[in-house]
């Protein structure tokens, strides 16, 4: 399927289309000469950004599950309302359920030399059998020589409302054990492969075991220097205060079926997040937004 973008009031001549992705799920695609990105509607996923003249940025599982009702794994899914598991529900879907629903198109259009796709969902009665509240939620991703990614949520309801947020972002590493991030530096994390225990980091962050952490009350950019593929990634990030860094690691990468032990090491995820006592809180008509921007060049 190839047809124009719905939205906007450009010609975009075929810069960005809607086609037929892995397992018949739409995508827009995007392609300029700065670069080629893609978007699913399930979710309003962002699977691929690929800078011209460099390689792919994110990773993408080669076992992931392309169907409705399954996460997406690899890429960016976003995470809402809630983070993990739902504290007071075991049999909530891990994460939210926004990124296994499918979106809608709100607008397709040129920005400069890049183009930006907007998606939206909004509460329902589906919804508000998870979690009581009403909300839009819009995710804009700019693709251009850097992506530009933003969430925004505006509480529709009578009701205050109370959600967890986090774009859970893979990035495509050589080899994750030689990787460093930057900037979490003296910064306090919960370790979540050590019963939540407090800790604070001590230099960069590397990766030689499980990793699970949630960095708190931090709002710096941080740096992924990969000195295998010989690039750094910068990730900025603005209103949010908690960056979560994740690797399973051979054990769990095992236990994960659309994952599979063998790909841990061609990843690290470095999320930026609104989450735990950070958790955002917006009163009737209030609204919110979190975004990142990533900008790669060599090491």
């Amino acid at each position: 399927m190839n047809a124009p973008v719905p939205g906007g009031d450009l010609d975009l001549h075929g810069l960005a289309q809607v086609v037929t992705g892995n397992g018949g799920l739409p995508k827009v695609r995007v392609t300029t000469g700065q670069c080629t990105g893609e978007v699913y509607l399930h979710g309003a996923h962002v699977t691929s950004w690929k800078p011209v003249g460099a390689e792919e940025v994110f990773f993408l599982s080669r076992n992931s599950r392309w169907q409705g009702g399954s996460a997406i794994r690899g890429g960016v899914p976003i995470c809402f309302p809630w983070f993990g598991d739902k504290a007071d529900d075991p049999k909530a879907p891990a994460h939210g359920f926004v990124r296994t629903r499918e979106w809608e198109i709100e607008a397709v259009v040129q920005s400069g030399k890049a183009i930006t796709v907007s998606m939206f969902t909004a509460s329902d009665e589906s919804s508000q059998a998870w979690a009581p509240g009403s909300f839009r939620a819009v995710y804009r991703a700019t693709f251009g020589a850097e992506l530009d990614l933003e969430l925004a949520v505006i509480n529709t309801g009578a009701r205050p409302l109370r959600f967890e947020e986090a774009l859970h972002a893979y990035y495509d590493v050589g080899d994750v054990t030689q990787a460093r991030i930057a900037g979490l530096d003296s910064v306090e994390y919960l370790d979540k492969t050590d019963a939540f225990r407090a800790k604070q980091q001590r230099g960069d962050v590397t990766i030689s075991a499980e990793t699970d952490r949630v960095y708190l009350n931090t709002e710096a950019a941080l740096e992924l220097r990969d000195p295998v593929l010989r690039r750094r990634i910068h990730v900025g990030k603005e209103n949010s205060r908690t960056t979560v860094i994740w690797n399973p690691w051979v054990q769990k990468g095992q236990a994960l079926s659309d994952l599979g032990a063998d790909q841990w090491r061609r990843m690290v995820c470095i999320e930026v997040s609104n989450v735990g006592a950070f958790a955002v809180q917006l009163a009737p008509g209030e609204a919110h937004r979190m975004a990142t921007t990533i900008q790669i060049a060599p090491l």
